[in-house]
């Protein structure tokens, strides 16, 4: 296709072409362009006669002039003079038909100039002519004869109106021929040197006309352009103009903004230029509205306005100024506009992302805490009682750990939507960021009340999850604090709850707390063990303290649990339940659980050959692909066989039940290790994970072999149940926690192959299991024929602190370790009281059953007995402070 040739291809009506149409081959009209020589011959004259209309007219002074002439000097014209001063006036006189002929028909050039010598040098020669002869005569003096000539020659310019080839033909005709007479070789003299200049003057009037020609074309061409350049921008929607007279009338618009209105070009030419917008909308106010600058006659610059468009919201940004015309009057106005919608969307999106959880839609923690800033800072004292809950997820590190970041953002999505679920309208709900959440809930709540909607936030959370075709479980901790019991600033407020959320997670996770005072010092101590920890981790403060495992059958020792211990240099030793959730929560579980596998395995090779030992692997641990290579190097730095080292694993790594947990296992087992299911029953159980995986014991936890010798207790039924599932499936069985000689008969006979608990041996240091290895495998059972507490009924009045509120309960029957007490209704299992029960006597106890107004609770320390073996604390006695802390069994992860 010709590049001359304009593309037409438009898009549709409203769109914007994404490319320029090109109008160059149009940008100058033809009526315009004259050409070159053209000024030479026709001089200003519109019409492009060479012959102007006024021609004809010049018969007249012809006839007159010699008639003038002859009068004056009282004298008659020779016969030629006569005839030739005729022959003059009537050829000039019927240039009228030429003048007709020249508008009617379009003759070349040559025709043209034909004409030119034919109605005017031929006449105007044949008058010079005349007068030659009349003077040449002797009849009248040369002077008149001239006089006419050159009155003649004046009318001739005059008629032809700046015609330069017709004023030029006329003087060298009516010169000429009066020379002609005088000097014929003179005349033709003349009138070839007449005609030369006449050449010489149409090149160079051809030549000016060009460059005319040329500098219109280029400035045509700078307009076209310019055109071409606003009409392109206008169509790409990038901008448009407009402009008004002094009325605020349209007289000029862009029509793509006619487009976008869904109106006409003509049909808002004259109307109000504010028709445009919905002015309702105004972004601005005061002097920086549209109508005070229309009405002020001022400029402005970046106006944002909302178009009058219907169906959708479209924002322009305007700027105009007042035009004055050259008597400096207001004619209007005249300006652009561009389109601000998607910029105002950036922003608002922008403005989204400053308040909101891009991940889960939730608020940020900016917003949140401005809300929470918001409440508390009410004008009306009453109104900024409000109640914070801080939520973190339990074991959602894990899911990470083993599924990925995109699962655990899956996750954290469904976790937003539950909790939106669960708050409802009674708050509002932010991601703080990771796996933490925070709900605020405006105005007084009762303190039972927030209890229930902190249990159904936990309920809810700890559901499974279907994450990527896999099966997920989590759990979830809150912390509550109350405004203004607890604070009166955000900053009290957040770090009191964060304290609490603590408490709830190292009581146990899956739970909610309110804040007391009283767990500022618990803080305190939790950062301080922190840092000790970590210092115990790098200068070998740790050591691993062996229990051992023995054969129902044979009574002899087949192994040992490592179990982790530390003795801390001013506090002396510190129970693994309270230092494992420390280094869990800090990430240090990792470091210490591959110290305590290497160290098992350089203990175990001054062991004798047919004794075992069994490490517990954290979840953390197992989610790290390098875990068989750590085994494998510990087993070679020790030189001992890979199936005497026995991993213990919880049935926490099955929450995430994907490829890599059996590919895990798969690479253990194929190391030649044997691997135990710790605690099982305690957790999530499933017995679709013991189908699958090569576990080769399971250890029944301690919980189910507490109380299993009682009068109407379950866990002897549940014990059988899975030593028979172990049995099936070809495994052996190991009770924990075996205290007394009933539990221990109880667990033979029901057929468990192994034991473990202080009823053989207390756990042993390194040094101590070695010695104790060299007096032989045989083991004797020794301790209590009886694991429960005696028991004392009576009637007495206690006080229950809980969260600073006190209430008032009935002891019914006490013992060492626990009591029951009524007039509490419906307590959850896990709340922690401070039981008043004599003065300067508190105990802390907690919640393990309840049932209408009675609970059952346990005491964190076992209480004394007097010398008559009573409760010395009933007896009005305050506890010795010998009593220690009883030595919790934790293992390592």
């Amino acid at each position: 296709m010709s590049a001359d040739v304009p593309v037409e291809a438009t898009g549709p009506t409203g769109t914007a072409r994404d490319f320029a149409r090109t109008r160059r081959r149009e940008r100058i009209a033809p009526a315009n362009l004259r050409e070159a020589g053209a000024s030479f011959l026709f001089g200003s004259d519109s019409s492009g006669q060479l012959v102007a209309a006024e021609w004809p007219r010049l018969a007249l002074p012809i006839v007159l002039l010699p008639i003038g002439i002859a009068v004056f000097n009282l004298t008659i014209p020779g016969l030629l003079a006569s005839l030739l001063v005729a022959m003059a006036a009537v050829v000039t006189w019927l240039s009228h038909i030429v003048v007709r002929l020249e508008s009617e028909r379009n003759f070349e050039t040559g025709q043209r100039m034909a004409l030119v010598g034919a109605v005017v040098a031929l006449p105007m020669f044949l008058f010079g002519s005349a007068m030659g002869v009349w003077g040449a005569s002797g009849e009248i003096d040369w002077f008149y004869c001239l006089v006419a000539v050159a009155t003649l020659s004046l009318l001739a310019t005059v008629a032809q109106s700046g015609r330069l080839v017709g004023v030029l033909a006329a003087q060298v005709a009516v010169w000429s021929g009066i020379t002609c007479v005088a000097s014929t070789i003179a005349g033709y003299f003349s009138l070839i040197v007449g005609v030369g200049i006449a050449v010489v003057a149409y090149l160079r009037q051809r030549k000016i006309d060009l460059l005319l020609r040329e500098k219109a074309e280029n400035d045509a061409r700078v307009q076209t352009r310019a055109q071409e350049i606003l009409a392109d921008y206008e169509e790409t929607g990038q901008g448009w103009f407009w402009e008004t007279d002094r009325r605020g009338h349209l007289t000029y618009l862009s029509a793509p903004v006619a487009e976008i209105l869904g109106r006409k070009v003509l049909d808002l030419i004259g109307r109000p230029f504010a028709e445009l917008f919905n002015l309702t909308e105004q972004s601005g106010e005061g002097e920086r509205t549209l109508a005070f600058h229309l009405s002020a006659r001022s400029s402005f610059s970046d106006l944002a306005v909302r178009a009058a468009v219907r169906d959708e919201e479209r924002w322009w940004s305007i700027t105009g100024r007042p035009t004055y015309d050259t008597f400096n009057n207001f004619t209007g106005f005249r300006g652009s506009g561009t389109d601000l919608t998607e910029k105002r969307r950036s922003q608002e999106h922008a403005s989204r992302l400053a308040h909101f959880d891009s991940l889960t839609g939730l608020s940020n923690r900016f917003r949140m805490s401005q809300t929470l800033e918001k409440i508390l800072l009410t004008p009306q004292v009453q109104h900024r009682a409000c109640s914070v809950f801080l939520l973190d997820l339990d074991r959602f590190k894990q899911v990470n750990d083993t599924l990925g970041h995109p699962a655990g953002d899956a996750l954290l999505k469904q976790v937003a939507q539950r909790l939106e679920r669960v708050v409802g309208k009674m708050g509002r709900v932010g991601r703080l960021g990771g796996d933490e959440f925070q709900v605020i809930l405006p105005g007084k709540i009762e303190r039972e009340q927030l209890g229930h909607l902190a249990a159904r936030i936990i309920e809810s959370l700890s559901q499974p999850y279907s994450i990527e075709g896999s099966r997920v479980m989590i759990g979830a901790s809150v912390g509550i604090a109350i405004a203004p019991d607890d604070g009166v600033t955000s900053e009290a407020l957040i770090r009191n709850a964060d304290l609490a959320l603590y408490a709830a997670k190292d009581g146990g996770r899956g739970r909610h707390h309110f804040y007391a005072p009283d767990l500022h010092s618990d803080a305190e101590e939790r950062r301080q063990m922190e840092e000790d920890l970590r210092d115990a981790v790098a200068n070998g403060g740790l050591e691993l303290y062996y229990q051992p495992v023995v054969q129902t059958a044979t009574e002899k020792i087949t192994g040992f649990e490592a179990l982790l211990r530390w003795n801390h240099p001013q506090q002396g030793w510190i129970s693994p339940a309270r230092f494992i959730p420390v280094a869990e929560d800090t990430g240090l579980i990792a470091p210490i659980g591959e110290w305590a596998l290497r160290t098992a395995c350089q203990d175990l090779a001054r062991w004798p050959d047919n004794v075992r030992v069994a490490v517990n692997v954290s979840p953390l641990q197992f989610a790290n692909p390098s875990l068989p290579a750590i085994v494998t190097n510990a087993l070679a730095n020790a030189q001992v066989a890979a199936e005497r080292l026995e991993l213990e694993i919880t049935e926490s790594v099955f929450l995430n039940d994907d490829e890599g947990t059996d590919q895990m296992f798969k690479s253990l087992k194929g190391i030649g290790v044997r691997l135990a299911l710790d605690d099982f029953g305690t957790g999530y159980s499933s017995l679709g994970y013991l189908r699958s995986a090569p576990f080769d014991k399971i250890k029944i936890d301690q919980s189910f072999v507490r109380g299993a010798t009682q009068p109407g207790s379950r866990n002897g039924a549940i014990i059988a149940s899975i030593v028979s599932l172990a049995e099936a499936l070809g495994m052996e069985t190991t009770a924990e926690g075996v205290e007394t000689l009933d539990e221990l008969d109880l667990v033979r006979m029901l057929g468990c192959s192994h034991v473990q608990g202080y009823i053989y041996e207390r756990p042993l240091s390194s040094m101590n299991a070695a010695a104790r290895l060299s007096t032989g495998l045989m083991a004797i059972a020794q301790g209590p024929r009886s694991a429960r507490a005696a028991r004392q009924t009576m009637l007495r009045k206690v006080v229950l602190d809980h969260g600073g509120h006190r209430y008032n309960g009935m002891i019914r029957n006490i013992s060492q370790t626990g009591a029951l007490i009524e007039g509490l209704w419906n307590v959850p299992s896990g709340t922690i009281f401070r039981v008043v029960l004599a003065d300067n006597h508190v105990v802390t106890a907690t919640c393990r059953w309840s049932h209408e107004d009675r609970l059952g609770v346990e005491f964190s320390l076992p209480l004394r007995l007097d010398e008559t073996g009573r409760i010395a604390a009933v007896a009005g006695r305050p506890p010795s402070s010998v009593d220690v802390e009883a030595n919790t069994q934790r293992k390592v992860g």
